[in-house]
């Protein structure tokens, strides 16, 4: 491995942790800021936004607030609620003949 492919890798962990924190601020804002003022009404656990928090995290910005989006879209009073943890990434296999 040369030099300037670990300075790639290290720009694009850089660059993935930007993308989350600036992902994540709205959800930490209304975490800290709108939450607090409202009663406790959550029908899902984890909460929707400790959900999207972890999606997040654990899936990127991207797939991770899709994830969120559809997390909240199932929140209204039709749907049971319950235990809906974020799901494990999905595997993937690089390279030619990769199964």
């Amino acid at each position: 491995m040369n030099s300037a492919s670990v300075n790639d890798e290290t720009a694009a962990k850089k660059n993935r942790r930007w993308s989350q924190a600036v992902v994540k601020a709205p959800v930490v804002f209304y975490r800290k800021v709108i939450s607090p003022l409202k009663p406790p009404t959550c029908r899902f656990y984890p909460t929707c936004s400790a959900y999207a928090l972890e999606a997040i995290e654990r899936h990127g910005a991207a797939r991770g607030s899709w994830l969120a989006a559809k997390r909240i879209a199932k929140c209204h009073p039709f749907h049971p609620g319950g235990f809906d943890p974020v799901p494990e990434p999905a595997v993937r296999h690089h390279g030619k003949g990769a199964q």
